[in-house]
């Protein structure tokens, strides 16, 4: 396992400080705030930790209220809002400095059998002919303004070997591009065999590139260029089939409007074999800077 996946992996072990009640801390992100997939992530985790493990998470539905702070923890208080035969629901809010940052409803399900058919698997190249991060990034050093954004960025995702199978928006600036962008991602060392922990992290990585298909139609570089700024507003995912978040997933995304200062990105997850594993759903702020 790497330092960096183990540093995210105790990221997401949060400390509990009361019954439904847990403190997280953050880790340095690209932009001076913490990142959304983090505290996804870590809501997900502290909504987990009050369900039987018998129950896996099926869906999470979530808004980004405010930017938090990197610097102070966040605390994540969890109301038990239903407990069926069947479905188990939490709402988790995540507060810093006394105001509410991030809300997050989730539902866990019993297993059972049903009916069964998905979307078939796009085309894609085999993850391993692609550029690791630290192998791409360089290329595009000069796009950046701040000579220290690829070391950043590299960091910034050292856990996880995220892949492009076609430039990123940074690498084609200025050429607007088709509405759509593939990456295959898993983590940089195998994870415990705890299918809440496999699905948080893909909450996690889930926030890292959904609205690059925004950027594309415009032929924007993005937030580490400088030509948007911008946010997540909100974010949705369906966990559809179990999968393991250490190895390769394809995260195939689609951006099928922007208006209104705001953008939308759409998603599926699949697994290397061609299972559907999750769905998701992204609106974000993407404003021109004036």
């Amino acid at each position: 396992m790497s330092a960096a996946l183990d540093s995210l992996l105790d990221l997401l072990d949060l400390e509990p400080i009361e019954r439904d009640i847990f403190r997280g801390t953050s880790r340095s992100a690209v932009v001076p705030r913490v990142f959304g997939g983090q505290v996804a992530a870590q809501a997900l985790v502290a909504a987990g930790r009050t369900v039987p493990a018998d129950r896996a998470a099926h869906s999470l539905h979530a808004y980004f209220l405010r930017a938090g702070d990197p610097g102070a923890p966040i605390v994540y208080s969890v109301d038990r809002i239903r407990d069926g035969k069947s479905f188990t629901t939490r709402r988790v809010v995540a507060v810093q400095h006394g105001q509410p940052i991030f809300h997050l409803s989730a539902s866990f399900q019993t297993y059972e059998d049903g009916l069964e058919h998905q979307a078939d698997m796009p085309s894609s190249p085999d993850p391993e002919t692609l550029p690791t991060a630290a192998e791409m990034l360089p290329r595009y050093a000069d796009r950046f303004s701040d000579p220290g954004m690829v070391d950043r960025l590299i960091e910034a995702r050292a856990a996880v070997d995220l892949r492009y199978v076609d430039a990123p928006p940074f690498g084609t600036v200025g050429e607007a591009r088709e509405p759509r962008s593939q990456v295959w991602f898993r983590t940089n060392g195998k994870l415990a065999d705890d299918p809440l922990l496999h699905v948080c992290m893909a909450t996690y990585v889930s926030d890292m590139t959904l609205l690059d298909s925004v950027l594309l139609a415009h032929g924007r570089g993005g937030w580490a260029v400088g030509d948007v700024v911008g946010a997540s507003l909100d974010h949705a995912m369906w966990f559809h089939r179990p999968f393991r978040a250490d190895e390769w997933l394809l995260y195939d995304q689609e951006s099928p409007s922007a208006s209104g200062g705001r953008g939308l990105g759409q998603a599926r997850i699949y697994t290397a074999d061609g299972r559907l594993a999750i769905t998701v759903i992204q609106e974000g702020v993407v404003r021109v800077p004036r």
